[in-house]
């Protein structure tokens, strides 16, 4: 075994905000504390100043639910602030260097918000020194799609409003089983994970909450967008939309769930469905023709009476990448 330190050069990445960052579609690949997209939350336009990483670089989280969730990027990049990056000493492939990205999230047991901080350690973790031969004959398949992900404009960020959680979502606590309640079946049983889709386990009770739900977590308000009819523990808020919700719409208000409370929960201030009520989302909103705001009256959605622009989340999401693997 040696320390990580003896393999890799080891980076600060940048303090960069995504949310005060200019979105481009031409733009470079920001990278945060994320589990999904390779951690890629965006394209930013490239500014003077900002500190470029190269592709082939390792990114690492270093806080939130996303802890140790290490990429391998396949472009260019910059950083948000508690994301390291890692580049090889020495020459290696990119089978190589995934090989150290699970190795890397496998050591996350070891540091919590109560023990070691990785920032300070991180130079310091054991990897092998050798790659199990049976590395050398696994294969990379990358499905096709149609695709590119560069034909939707993407709106400015400052110009969407806030939405407080009420308005969208009755909010609901799941209900606490005994293991000895139930055995291995085929309802998903929701709890308090950032993996898996939060999915502990599945089994035989009748499902309790319905498809089409966003579940989060009370620890770090981890979201996940539920697709078909489930169990959760207590320790899981169940999300059902007062509106017409698909797994588009739920995938782009998981998101923006996950990059805006992610960090500002932990143990010592779990997110219970009080909290959860209280959660402001900004999302983008419905203008007419003269780009101006759709007021709704009855403010339905709003105080303000801003109306969320369904059909751009849902289209945004539609034009990702694999988005027809959904």
């Amino acid at each position: 075994m040696k320390k990580l330190s003896d393999l890799f050069y080891i980076y600060t990445g940048s303090k960069l905000d995504f949310g005060k960052q200019v979105l481009r579609d031409d733009g470079i690949n920001f990278v945060s504390r994320n589990s999904n997209n390779n951690g890629v939350v965006g394209k930013v336009e490239l500014q003077e100043g900002m500190k470029v990483y190269k592709k082939g670089d390792i990114t690492v989280p270093l806080g939130g639910s996303y802890l140790l969730s290490a990429f391998v990027q396949d472009e260019d990049f910059v950083t948000a602030q508690n994301v390291d990056v890692l580049r090889p000493i020495k020459p290696m492939t990119d089978i190589e260097k995934w090989f150290y990205c699970y190795i890397l999230r496998e050591n996350r047991f070891k540091f919590s918000a109560f023990g070691r901080e990785v920032n300070k350690y991180i130079q310091d973790i054991e990897v092998p020194d050798e790659i199990p031969d049976w590395i050398y004959s696994m294969e990379i398949r990358v499905p096709e799609t149609k695709n590119s992900g560069n034909n939707y404009e993407l709106i400015d960020t400052l110009n969407w409003e806030y939405f407080e959680i009420p308005k969208l979502f009755k909010v609901r606590a799941g209900v606490y089983h005994y293991s000895d309640e139930y055995s291995e079946g085929h309802t998903p049983y929701i709890s308090a994970t950032n993996k898996n889709n939060g999915i502990n386990d599945y089994i035989d009770i009748i499902p309790e909450f319905e498809s089409n739900r966003i579940t989060t977590e009370k620890v770090n308000c981890c979201a996940f967008y539920q697709p078909n009819p489930f169990c959760a523990t207590s320790d899981v808020n169940v999300f059902e939309p007062l509106f017409e919700m698909n797994k588009y719409i739920a995938l782009f208000i998981v998101t923006i769930i996950n990059y805006d409370e992610n960090y500002r929960w932990n143990y010592g201030r779990q997110c219970r469905v009080g909290d959860s009520n209280k959660i402001r989302i900004k999302l983008p909103i419905k203008k007419d023709s003269n780009g101006m705001a759709i007021i709704d009256k009855n403010k339905k959605y709003s105080k303000e009476g801003y109306i969320p622009d369904w059909e751009y989340m849902e289209n945004f999401i539609k034009s990702f990448p694999f988005a027809e693997y959904i």
